[in-house]
């Protein structure tokens, strides 16, 4: 595997890449609080096939570079730090396969709805397109506190400095290992109180498909970089919704596969249940294939179940 930096939009973003030079690209997004790494199976999975996966770690993420101002992480920003990496890596006519999970599929949805000339096909896996803006007046973080309360992680993630304290006096090990284990299908909810984390002492157990020595990887990566990057995109949720203003009713007009977990904490969001099953994600994303519902499955899909999550990936853009 190849690791590089890209150097456009004004920062240096970290690539992982692997697969022959003259492959079709794959540009896999990971989510939070994820990195390259996430995709650590489906990158040797498609290489192996003779795809040419690449993996960044998003603007503020890993070893990309992490601009201090709240305002540098816009989905403006974010698409245009995509649209540098791909520029880099192939021909100004050609296009990429995408696939996004979590953050990454929010960004996904934005790349093929800013640049669909840079995208031959997404895969997107947990978030759909429920999240749209149809009203640039309306505060998304204003209506996420009226229904779960100011505990919900996104409210909590908007006071500068707060949470950032909060995961600094935790500890980024025990952060990880709760975020990356969760699989309540409800709303994550953070308490002031810091009970959502346990004790120090409590052990919490890693499934089968984490390892410690994947814990660690993190771990060792947020502890360089901070949180104050990643969550900064969620700082920018109300931003986001002005900026969209422009493509109110627009359609992705990019061929789409859509695959959640049943235990997805986002599946249980008002109203996403009746979006990805009724007629207007149809409406929204008119190439979109029937939606997938992978039993028993959490939120971080992509590693719980990555030869699966592979199989959805190449059985789709092998039809291009």
């Amino acid at each position: 595997m190849e690791h590089r930096n890209v150097r456009g939009n004004g920062i240096d973003i970290h690539v992982a890449i692997q697969g022959p030079s003259d492959g079709p690209i794959v540009l896999l997004l990971h989510g939070f609080p994820e990195l390259w790494y996430s995709w650590r199976h489906q990158i040797s999975g498609l290489a192996a096939r003779g795809y040419r996966a690449v993996a960044p770690d998003l603007r503020g993420y890993g070893d990309s570079d992490a601009p201090a101002e709240i305002s540098s992480f816009t989905c403006f920003n974010i698409v245009g730090d995509l649209v540098a990496v791909i520029s880099t890596l192939i021909e100004e006519d050609k296009k990429v396969f995408v696939v996004g999970h979590d953050r990454g599929a929010l960004i996904a949805w934005y790349l093929c709805l800013f640049r669909p000339d840079k995208v031959k096909a997404l895969v997107n896996l947990s978030v759909p397109l429920s999240f749209w803006p149809t009203d640039p007046s309306v505060k998304p973080v204003d209506r996420m506190r009226a229904v779960y309360g100011n505990d919900y992680y996104v409210c909590r993630f908007q006071e500068v400095g707060d949470i950032e304290a909060e995961i600094a006096e935790v500890g980024t090990e025990r952060v990880m290992k709760r975020l990356l284990t969760y699989r309540t299908p409800g709303p994550l909810i953070i308490p002031k109180d810091k009970s959502f984390w346990g004790s120090k002492g409590e052990t919490i157990p890693l499934p089968s498909w984490l390892t410690e020595e994947d814990v660690a990887y993190f771990v060792s990566k947020f502890k360089e970089k901070g949180f104050c990057g990643p969550v900064n995109y969620y700082r920018n949720f109300n931003r986001n919704n002005e900026l969209l203003g422009p493509w109110v009713g627009s359609k992705i007009q990019v061929p789409t596969k859509f695959v959640i977990g049943e235990l997805d904490l986002v599946y249980y969001m008002p109203g996403v249940k009746e979006y990805i099953h009724g007629p207007q994600f149809k409406e929204d994303v008119p190439l979109i294939e029937e939606p997938v519902v992978m039993e028993g499955v959490a939120h971080f899909l992509n590693q719980e179940k990555p030869q699966e999550i592979l199989q959805i990936i190449l059985d789709f853009i092998s039809t291009f």
